[in-house]
């Protein structure tokens, strides 16, 4: 069996180095050959993107080769945003989504049979960037009342989060909602440019990396960041559930062998992460644009606890998506909503 100290005495090299450890682990996830792959199970999973920083582990796992490992191979199709992402989900185009947990929130609340059964981040992970020409005009959240907003998709049964985070900091802002124009925008970077770059919106609730890349040309400024572990504490009262994996309870019931190895892929890919340098994950990703890869080394650079380091859910994060999720929403089926409820920790694990 080839393994990776074979792999040092056949090249001579050790296997200390960062970057050598990496594409030792890279070389032999693509060297699993033909026999294996005949063995895996295909696995549809649709994704908001390409290139969103808060679902960047469902991408590495498979660049990784970790869902070979666990004897599935990802089908990821990317789709414009979360509820879209829900939808494909739910319509049996996709066994798995991944998205916002407060969205998915409201996927239930109006009767649709969603379960969150992996965590992925702990903070909202967003950025809030207005267009250049607006910088002397707009200095706080208070200055976008009576402005154009763009947030992520929006399908019947339920808002993104990125609508929601929006409402949300417009409220504790004093700007009633009904004071800003909500207009949806593509979760790709080049849809987030030509709204912002065209003066389709003002403002847009955006995602890393394509933020730094947007303030880098020149395109917006940042108004809010979202992405501190200390600020989100400060703003939400804890850490906070967003990025997660789903699935419907027909797949739970008919197919749990798939569901344990589709979070058990998530799993290591998150522990890999938290093991490894902002550096290594982008080498690992092998994004090829120079101007998206030096972005997301900038990003990751800061930024890379956002992830659940151990893949399991966290008492608080799930509590604090709670309170948010009330807040967010006031109508009747949302109150009677405990999203504690949707969560099934079975493979995940959880902790306080």
């Amino acid at each position: 069996m080839l393994t990776a100290y074979n792999l040092k005495n056949r090249e001579g090299v050790s296997m200390n180095h960062p970057r050598r450890r990496l594409l030792a682990l890279l070389w032999l996830a693509a060297s699993a050959g033909p026999a294996r792959a005949a063995n895996l199970h295909r696995v549809a999973v649709s994704v908001p993107g390409p290139g969103n920083l808060l679902f960047l582990p469902v991408t590495l796992a498979q660049k990784l080769g970790f869902d070979k490992a666990e004897g599935i191979e990802l089908d990821i199709r990317y789709v414009g945003g979360g509820p879209q992402a829900f939808q494909e989900m739910l319509e049996r185009n996709t066994d798995f989504s991944a998205g916002g947990f407060a969205a998915l929130g409201l996927q239930r609340a109006s009767g649709k049979p969603v379960v969150c059964i992996a965590p992925i981040s702990r903070v909202p992970a967003y950025t809030l960037l207005v267009r250049k020409q607006l910088e002397r005009q707009v200095r706080s959240v208070k200055d976008l009342s009576g402005m154009v907003l763009g947030v992520k998709g929006h399908v019947p049964g339920g808002r993104s989060t990125t609508q929601l985070f929006v409402e949300y900091v417009l409220r504790q802002a004093g700007v009633a909602v009904d004071r800003v124009n909500f207009v949806a925008v593509g979760q790709a970077y080049d849809s987030q440019h030509a709204a912002l770059a065209s003066g389709t919106v003002d403002a847009i609730m955006g995602d890393e990396p394509f933020a730094t890349r947007l303030v880098g040309e020149k395109v917006a400024f940042v108004l809010a960041d979202f992405h501190d572990l200390a600020a989100t504490r400060k703003l939400l009262g804890g850490l906070f559930l967003n990025g997660h994996l789903a699935t419907r309870e027909d797949f739970i019931a008919s197919r749990p062998d798939t569901v344990a190895r589709m979070v058990a892929t998530l799993t290591r890919t998150l522990v890999w992460i938290a093991a490894h340098t902002a550096r290594e994950v982008v080498e690992a990703l092998q994004v090829e644009d120079a101007e998206a890869r030096a972005a997301l080394l900038s990003v990751l650079g800061q930024h890379k606890d956002i992830y659940c380091p151990d893949g399991k859910f966290s008492q608080e994060q799930v509590a604090t998506a709670n309170r948010f999720l009330h807040a967010a929403d006031r109508s009747e089926a949302v109150q009677a909503l405990q999203l504690g409820s949707i969560v099934n920790s079975q493979w995940a694990g959880s902790a306080p």
